[in-house]
């Protein structure tokens, strides 16, 4: 990518991060006797080599070994892909009657293991068990995840200008809120507003919700209009350089309404609980613990009993929106640099409303830090 088709105030990421990254991956696979990792056309696949593609039932990916990087492209797809950016690296091209899952084989040895992305479908695990025998297939899930959970300076720069961008329209859309607003065309102004700003196809997701609708965490179906006194839940983000942003606030227009604020207050608790309980070295489930004992002395839950916190405390951001960590009980991977996950424990009162405010978390090496500043008041964001 050149420098001038890059519009953004922070760095894309360069061919050389990808190679150290490359050569990370490289160690691991020494390490665990594994000859060739397989990265299918998903995230890992942008991660470790740059080439962006989407899923089909065709296999496109990249197969890395000790000393090389082969992209298995379907031969129509090839002059298509020379034109994208990527990695440099061999290309090997497999025809319509043939095999691809032959081709895979034959590059990754005779008798080597092969690690295979664990974001591939299990459609393409069969026919690699078929060809190659399933005792020479590795889940290269832990491998792989495990080097993109820890975040490069580059990667946590995207992301908090990312975030930034988000925020600044979740402020403008609380400033053009009114009694009779639908849902709908506050959703088409976040996506205008995510394309004015250089995001990459404009907002990556978007709920928006009025009401009762707000207890229900991934919103309702149907046009939503804004009633007076209703409360206002907003879940948006973007990409920029292929990540995430992913911000929630929720609130009022107008004060006076007791039981709102009183659950607020609260959400916003439990929410710095959880940053608090963010120190190096501590287990991901501390993290969770931390947010449901707070609510539950405020009567909340206990667990997932509502009204409380009916889904985990957050998740890994990144090329996913959803990655390694999870903020959630029984995930004992402890903390440590690098790492970037959302702090949402969202408080819920089936029927009545619900509370979530999103922001997200990067580890450096003297802690905790917020890529956006927290809401401060139920009333703005």
């Amino acid at each position: 990518m050149s420098h001038s088709a890059w519009p953004h105030p922070v760095a894309a990421i360069t061919q050389e991060e990808r190679l150290g990254r490359l050569s990370r991956l490289r160690e691991r696979m020494q390490t665990h006797g594994i000859a060739a990792t397989l990265l299918g056309p998903t995230e890992s696949l942008r991660y470790f080599t740059g080439l962006v593609w989407h899923l089909s039932e065709r296999l496109l990916g990249a197969v890395v070994t000790e000393d090389r990087l082969i992209y298995v492209v379907p031969g129509f797809e090839n002059s298509r892909v020379e034109t994208l950016p990527h990695l440099p690296g061999e290309i090997a091209v497999w025809q319509e009657e043939e095999n691809p899952s032959a081709l895979v084989s034959k590059l990754a040895g005779p008798s080597g293991r092969l690690a295979l992305d664990d974001a591939l479908p299990l459609a393409f695990y069969h026919a690699f068990a078929e060809q190659m025998g399933a005792a020479r297939l590795v889940d290269g899930g832990p491998m792989i995840r495990a080097l993109r959970a820890i975040k490069s300076p580059a990667e946590i720069a995207i992301i908090r200008y990312a975030m930034g961008i988000t925020l600044d329209i979740h402020r403008k859309v609380r400033d053009t809120l009114t009694a009779g607003t639908a849902a709908s065309d506050v959703v088409r102004f976040i996506d205008q507003q995510h394309r004015a700003a250089g995001a990459s196809g404009g907002s990556s997701f978007c709920i928006v919700s009025f009401g009762a609708a707000t207890s229900l965490p991934h919103g309702a179906d149907g046009e939503q209009v804004l009633q007076a006194g209703d409360v206002v839940l907003v879940d948006t983000g973007c990409r920029i350089d292929g990540y995430h942003s992913d911000l929630t606030r929720t609130y009022m227009l107008e004060a006076g309404n007791s039981e709102f604020e009183r659950a607020w207050t609260i959400e916003r608790e439990g929410q710095q609980a959880v940053f608090d309980a963010a120190r190096l070295g501590a287990s991901c489930e501390d993290l969770d613990a931390a947010a449901r004992s707070t609510f539950a002395r405020h009567g909340l839950g206990p667990d997932y009993r509502l009204p409380g916190l009916p889904h985990r405390a957050g998740h890994g951001l990144g090329l996913e929106i959803h990655e390694a960590p999870y903020i959630v009980r029984g995930n004992k991977t402890p903390l440590a640099p690098g790492m970037c996950f959302s702090n949402e424990p969202m408080v819920v009162f089936p029927g009545t409303f619900g509370v979530r405010l999103e922001d997200h978390i990067y580890m450096a090496e003297d802690g905790p830090h917020w890529f956006t500043k927290p809401a401060e008041n139920p009333y703005a964001v």
